[in-house]
């Protein structure tokens, strides 16, 4: 968490105090004002979005009840043919042995359809399938009941209608309007046996006139039970299922609103259902309602860009005078950077609390100057100088040594160990260089310890006997380059008391808190020191001679402080152990 809040805040951390008053004070004029801006956007598209669903909702019920009103004129109207005897009569009479009679027959048919035509414009054509096949068929009153009819989706809507009327949509035809069929089943004397099927078609223009008027700012579709759209403006829209052009599903209820897209905008769905199935739905683009949200938000965004642009002048205007005289001591404090510690010619920046930080600076200056020039410069040059004397005696030494011994072998007989050793060499030096740098990883290190190890294991053999235990936690972290081999070298060189047995020796690497503890632990022939009356001492880094020694512990000192740094015990007979704290950051 602290990792997170730091990486955010420390932008901000880096900017100039001006800059930092600048952003605060307009944060704090800028917040409130975009939340009014937002909360008054948001309140008037809401309350613009109930009133037009609200509207919606009166439309489309008002256009449904006018709908079922239409829809309850074509159904009395095949009522009055379904009920009338005199048209059963003369459809299920038999004119075989008396053809003359279906003159009187054709009369009655078409006198009657002729009315109701007449009296009905919107209705576009009245026809009777029958299976009575000694009554002629004139083909537009009269029709037969063949195979081809049977297959139509008129005839198949009527199926378990038990005489009750059916809706179905017309498929298209060249050159005619637009409509829709109403069937009804004529089995008025035998529910299960049909004299004649009953087909009005209806102009879908009458039905587009009852919402005609509510289709300038917003699409109005009539649908029925299965989704066939029967009547729209967009008359290419007709006889299409209108899952085509709302995708969503409609809800269970009948009725209610959601938000669909349609043409690609996004729309404001209500609809309501008729008792027949048929549905009146509305499609409003939000984008028409909530033009007038937009102009009121545009005039309310430009009021407070105005705004904005007057409090950021004030804001800067005010920061700036504030953080003017911030700005002239940050130039004293440069100059004191630059190690111009003279700072009489700097004005007086009055009596408040930047006053008095100036006349301190000033007076620190001086004491800083003299500081720096009686101790701090000369103990920096001093340690600089031995730590570059230090670290530039120790790659030789070692380098010496193990030419030698190449040599020496080299001399004795050709042996691939000489390939082995002078590759692990190369190993070592490219590490031990590590481009100039003074640290590496303590995994580094523990390489740079190993291919030493085996440097020296072709010239003694099994007699070095090395173990290593290291914690993989501690393996990143960053240490004093070639801290573990002096003392590797120490013990190799030393510690062997035995040809025959050798030497032990573990390196061990753990963590101790916040610190990092290393150690070298070998079990040779150890070391002891006499005091000045003559008793045994452990020896420790005091007291231990040994250049490369006290080089690693006084680098370890320079860079991390007296804290940390070498401690050795030995026994004489028993061995030494070499413990070596760093920080383990």
């Amino acid at each position: 968490m602290k990792k997170v809040t730091g990486w955010l805040t420390r932008p901000f951390n880096n900017l100039r105090l001006r800059e930092k008053l600048f952003v605060m004070f307009l944060l704090g004029a800028i917040i409130p004002l975009v939340f009014f801006v937002l909360y008054s956007y948001q309140t008037i598209k809401s309350e613009l979005s109930d009133q037009m669903y609200t509207n919606s909702v009166a439309s489309v019920a008002q256009i449904n009840s006018n709908l079922e009103n239409k829809l309850d004129t074509y159904t009395k109207l095949s009522a009055n043919l379904y009920l009338n005897n005199s048209l059963r009569a003369y459809l299920t009479n038999n004119y075989t042995e008396e053809p003359s009679l279906f003159v009187d027959a054709y009369q009655y048919i078409n006198n009657t359809f002729s009315n109701m035509l007449t009296t009905n414009p919107d209705i576009h054509s009245m026809s009777i399938y029958i299976n009575n096949d000694s009554l002629p068929a004139d083909g537009i009153y009269i029709k037969r009941m063949d195979d081809a009819f049977k297959r139509s989706t008129t005839y198949r809507s009527l199926l378990n209608s038990y005489g009750n009327v059916r809706f179905v949509a017309t498929p298209p035809v060249v050159d005619q309007p637009s409509m829709f069929t109403l069937t009804r089943m004529l089995n008025i004397s035998n529910l299960d046996n049909a004299y004649g099927i009953l087909t009005i078609n209806i102009l879908e223009s009458d039905i587009f006139r009852l919402m005609e008027k509510e289709t300038s700012e917003k699409t109005i579709l009539i649908v029925n039970d299965s989704g066939l759209i029967m009547s729209a403006k967009d008359k290419n829209m007709l006889n299409r299922p209108l899952n085509q052009f709302v995708k969503e599903k409609f809800p269970s209820a009948r009725e209610g609103r959601f938000d669909s897209s349609f043409n690609g905008e996004k729309m404001l769905v209500v609809y309501n259902t008729t008792k027949f199935g048929w549905k009146s739905i509305s499609l409003v683009p939000y984008s028409s309602f909530l033009t007038k949200a937009n102009k009121t938000a545009k005039r309310i965004l430009i009021i407070a860009l105005i705004s904005f642009g007057l409090m950021t002048l004030f804001i800067y205007a005010t920061a700036r005078q504030f953080t003017k005289r911030v700005d002239y001591l940050v130039g004293m404090i440069r100059r004191i950077e630059r190690e111009e510690f003279d700072l009489f010619d700097m004005r007086p920046l009055g009596r408040d609390e930047i006053g008095q930080i100036g006349n301190v600076l000033r007076k620190m200056a001086q004491r800083l100057s003299n500081l720096i020039s009686d101790v701090y410069k000369k103990e920096i040059d001093k340690r600089e100088a031995e730590m570059n004397v230090l670290q530039a005696q120790i790659n030789p030494h070692f380098l010496y040594n193990t030419l030698a011994s190449i040599s020496s072998l080299a001399i004795r007989n050709s042996d691939q160990r000489m390939n082995k050793m002078v590759t692990d060499l190369a190993k070592f030096y490219r590490i031990s260089l590590n481009k100039g740098k003074n640290k590496l990883s303590i995994h580094e290190e523990i390489q740079l310890t190993r291919y030493y190890v085996a440097i020296q294991q072709v010239r003694f053999g099994e007699l070095i006997r090395v173990h290593y235990q290291i914690e993989e936690s501690v393996l990143p972290c960053p240490i004093v380059k070639l801290t573990l081999q002096p003392f590797v070298e120490n013990a190799m060189n030393h510690a062997i008391w035995d040809d025959t047995l050798g030497i032990n020796i573990m390196i061990k690497a753990y963590r101790d808190g916040h610190d990092i503890i290393l150690k070298v632990i070998d079990d040779g022939m150890g070391m002891h020191m006499r005091g000045h009356s003559g008793e045994e001492l452990p020896v420790s880094s005091d007291n231990l001679s040994g250049y490369g020694i006290r080089n690693v512990d006084n680098r370890i000192k320079l860079l991390y402080g007296e804290s940390y740094g070498v401690s050795i015990y030995s026994r004489l007979g028993i061995g030494t152990t070499v413990t070596i704290r760093i920080p383990g950051r």
